[in-house]
């Protein structure tokens, strides 16, 4: 299957507003799908690279520009961070469970009336 593709689209209409945007937008879409993302609708290219170029510039993937690109960032960043601190609570409250059950190996609950326990070979 070698179709060709041209990489750098006509400006129609001011359609897109720089190619730069084209290419990052693709990357994106790019590493989207080499993490597992489907491809959106017919597949015509091999390669995530040309699948996520063609994304963009037949409109299949939209992105964001200006303010609202700014704001997504910060949201999704925000969203990372929540995401980081949740694991961080969780893996430390297993942790403290984890040690607690170590520990109750070594802690003798059986002598509870107070009095120190016999050593071994004493009575």
């Amino acid at each position: 299957m070698n179709t060709t593709m041209s990489l750098l689209p006509d400006n129609r209409d001011g359609e897109f507003d720089s190619r730069h945007r084209i290419v990052i937008a693709a990357a994106q879409r790019a590493k989207h799908l080499l993490q597992g993302a489907k491809p959106i609708g017919a597949v015509r290219f091999t390669k995530a690279t040309s699948i996520a170029l063609d994304e963009v510039i037949n409109h299949r993937v939209s992105y964001l520009t200006g303010k609202d690109a700014r704001q997504a960032m910060k949201d999704a960043k925000r969203t990372r961070e929540s995401e980081v601190e949740r694991m961080a609570t969780i893996e430390a409250r297993e942790d403290a469970q984890e040690i607690t059950k170590s520990l109750s190996v070594y802690v003798d609950d059986a002598n509870k009336g107070g009095k120190p326990a016999a050593a071994e070979g004493e009575e």
